[in-house]
C-alpha cells in the first residue's frame, strides 16, 4: 500500500484546490512562498496538529490524505519547531490528484475533533 501522508485545509482551500489543480496552501493563512513549503503530517501527527493550530477554526475543515507516490518530490520528514518529532514537509505545490481522500473533519461538542480510525 502507498505511504499516505495528510493535510489540513479549510473546505474552501480544497475548493480552490480542485479549481486550480495545485495546491499552493501551506498552513493557515500562508501560502507555499510565504512558508517556504506546505505543512504535512503522518496519521498519528494529525490530532496534535488539529488541536494545537485549529482548535479556533470555526469553518469546515478537511484532511486530505495525500498518496506520496502521486507527488513529484518525495515529502522531506523535517523538525522546524524545535522539538523532537519530524513531520513531512512537501517544496512545491502539490496536484489535486495526489489527493486519494477528503475527510470531513467533525468537531466534538467540547470543542475537540472527531477522526475516522
Amino acid at each position: 500500500m502507498s505511504a499516505l501522508i495528510y493535510h489540513v485545509a479549510t473546505e474552501h482551500e480544497w475548493e480552490q484546490i480542485q479549481k486550480d489543480g495545485l495546491c499552493y496552501y501551506s498552513t493557515r493563512g500562508r501560502t507555499l512562498a510565504q512558508e517556504g513549503f506546505i505543512h504535512c503530517s503522518y496519521a498519528e501527527q494529525v490530532p496534535g496538529v488539529l488541536s494545537r493550530y485549529y482548535s479556533d477554526v470555526t469553518e469546515p475543515l478537511l484532511l486530505l490524505a495525500i498518496n506520496e507516490d502521486l507527488l513529484s518530490e518525495p515529502a522531506v520528514p523535517e523538525n522546524t519547531s524545535g522539538g523532537t518529532e519530524l513531520f513531512p514537509h512537501l517544496y512545491q505545490a502539490f496536484p489535486a490528484t495526489a489527493v486519494v481522500m477528503a475527510i470531513p473533519v467533525e468537531r466534538t461538542a467540547d470543542g475537540g475533533f472527531l477522526l475516522p480510525e
